[in-house]
Formats: C-alpha cells, structure tokens, sequence
C-alpha cells in the first residue's frame, strides 16, 4: 500500500470518528520498514492508538532489536509478536525474547501470540488449549495443511459465527488493494471505489448476501441458504463457512473478495 492511500484512509478512519485502535499487520508489516515506520507516525499523528503484530523476525539480537523499535518509541500502544511452532522451531523464539527486551527497555508494551498445534487441542482434556494460546482457525492453508490433525465435528453443530460481532462489528480490516473486511474474505467494499463513511453507513447486515445467514444460524444457515452441497464433517465454524464461500465466490465476486483470500494468486 502506498504512503499516499494510508494517509488517504487515515484521514477517512479519523473523519468517521468512532475509530479509536490502528494496527497495522500483515503477513509481516517489518517487511515494508519504511512505510511501517511513516505509516506508524501518521496516524499517531492523527491522535488514534496505535498497534503492530509482527513475528519478530527482525530481533536477531537484543541491539538489532532496540534499533528496529527506536522509531516506535511513544508512538505506538501495543507491539504484538508471534512465537509457536507455526512460526518457529521452539515455541517462544530468541527473536520474540531480544523484541521483548528491547520494547521494555524503550517503554513499547509487548504481548505474545501464540497458536497451539492442532493435536494439542484435540488431545488435551475437553478440548482445553494450553494456558495463554488460542487455538487454529481452519480457513486457507490452514484447511490443506492442518485440518487433517484435529477432530472434525458434525457439520450442523457450527450453527453460530464464533469469532466476529457480523452485526455491530468492532473492528474492520483493510487490506493493501482497498478491501474493508468484516472477517478476512467477506468484503464490504473497497475504498478505492467509496468512501469508509459510506461503506459503514450502507452495511445492512440482514441484506448483505453472505453475513445475513451467518447471522441466521452461522455457517449451516449459509449452507441451507444456498442448498449447496456440503460434507458431513467439518474441523471447525471457519472451515465450513470458508469452504462454503468458496462455492460462492462466482455468484458474489465483490463480498467475498480478493482472490488471494481464496488462494488464487494469478488470473
């Protein structure tokens, strides 16, 4: 995303004036330093709280650390940095350590996410995570690769959306090419078309296409709503609704957008 469209869309966030939280992530925001770094400053600037998620790959030391975070320094609220074995090969990394030191010593409040192996859910008592993980959200990759690790339930049990508030949602995400989410793949529209303002005054989420039967009964509902086919088990809410999505996505190009939520990289 250029400097230009993040200001451009800040500028909406502060105008629409219900906005409080800007994060920014990714994949991995580091990447893209310089825009992170100006990004950061604008819309401290703006006077909104700001956040970072990152995996801390950049933390190859304690000194690397701190010069990385320096520009961070009263500007940003919550730094956010990955460690598990999705990211790494032990579950809290050097890396996510040397960021923790260097954020302490710069005053930039850390916290770490973790996601537990798909087994560990499974196995553990009545499907107890362990103390301070969340659990795997089976959309995307996470279907193809880690769906086939853990316990699939009957599909008519996911009668509810268990992650997002589809109704008077509490945050949105944006991606770089203008999308507003409501969940990752269900677009309310983009900003290169409207305005934020606009997007939020014309949600309807009885009406909309794709979070009106979610609203209804979750993903069975969006199932029976279609009549589309459907196995009889699933590994999780997310992984029925996504895969029902996925047999959407030709009658409603727009809401469940862009393809690369759905794995399609080339046209």
């Amino acid at each position: 995303m250029k400097l230009g469209d993040i200001r451009l869309f800040l500028g909406q966030a502060q105008n629409l004036g219900t906005i409080r939280w800007i994060y920014f992530e990714g994949g991995e925001p580091f990447l893209y330093y310089a825009t992170l770094v100006k990004g950061v400053q604008m819309a401290a600037e703006m006077g909104f709280h700001v956040g970072v998620v990152s995996n801390a790959y950049w933390a190859s030391s304690p000194e690397d650390a701190v010069e990385c975070l320096k520009p961070f320094k009263g500007l940003v609220q919550d730094l956010s940095v990955s460690s598990d074995l999705f990211h790494y090969s032990e579950k809290l990394s050097q890396q996510v350590q040397n960021a923790t030191t260097a954020a302490e010593q710069l005053g930039i409040p850390i916290g770490i996410i973790s996601v537990a192996q798909p087994q560990e859910a499974s196995q553990s008592a009545c499907g107890q995570l362990p103390a301070g993980e969340s659990g795997v959200m089976y959309r995307g990759r996470a279907i193809e690769k880690l769906a086939q690790y853990t316990d699939w339930q009957p599909w008519e049990t996911f009668d509810t959306c268990p992650n997002e508030d589809l109704r008077e949602p509490g945050r949105v995400h944006l991606d770089p090419l203008g999308n507003i989410h409501i969940c990752q793949g269900i677009s309310l529209g983009n900003l290169h078309d409207t305005t934020l303002a606009d997007i939020c005054a014309s949600y309807d989420p009885a009406t909309h296409p794709i979070c009106g039967p979610l609203l209804n009964g979750g993903p069975v509902a969006l199932v029976n709503h279609y009549e589309l086919p459907r196995l009889e088990k699933y590994a999780d809410a997310c992984h029925l609704c996504y895969s029902t999505r996925l047999a959407l996505r030709g009658s409603f190009p727009q809401q469940l957008a862009p393809d690369q939520m759905y794995g399609v990289l080339e046209k």
